[in-house]
């Protein structure tokens, strides 16, 4: 599996995203979207919406790499953010990390920042449900 597969299969299924898988590891996954302008709040902050849409995806990408094959049947069961601080930047980059893989939930935190990764915007944590 490769960031290229994935953003491949999201992409034809899911066209209207912008969320794109960049790297990927055993249990990690890093994620970026480029904020359309829509996406951008007054004081030039990246919306919340935003930075949850992101943990979310960075989340999914890294399911796909823990059951070893795309899953677009994956959802999200359970995922919760806590805002640190503005995100102001041109590029919304995401970590998400494993802590819990199961034959049907896996579990996740996800690191977001613009600039420098050592100051994140936010940090979220949440649960995918594997298809019965």
């Amino acid at each position: 599996m490769t960031p290229e597969t994935i953003n491949a299969a999201v992409a034809e299924s899911f066209p209207g995203t912008s969320n794109n898988c960049i790297e990927l590891g055993d249990d990690w996954v890093l994620a970026r979207v480029v904020p359309g302008e829509g996406a951008i709040r007054p004081g030039g902050y990246i919306s919340g919406p935003t930075q949850f849409g992101l943990a979310d995806a960075a989340l999914w990408y890294a399911t796909f790499v823990a059951i070893g094959r795309i899953e677009l049947m994956a959802l999200t069961s359970e995922l919760s953010i806590r805002y640190l601080r503005p995100a102001i930047g041109d590029e919304l980059w995401a970590r998400a990390e494993l802590e819990s893989v199961g034959s049907k939930r896996i579990v996740g935190s996800v690191r977001l920042w613009t600039t420098d990764p050592d100051r994140p915007t936010s940090v979220a944590q949440g649960t995918y449900q594997l298809p019965s």
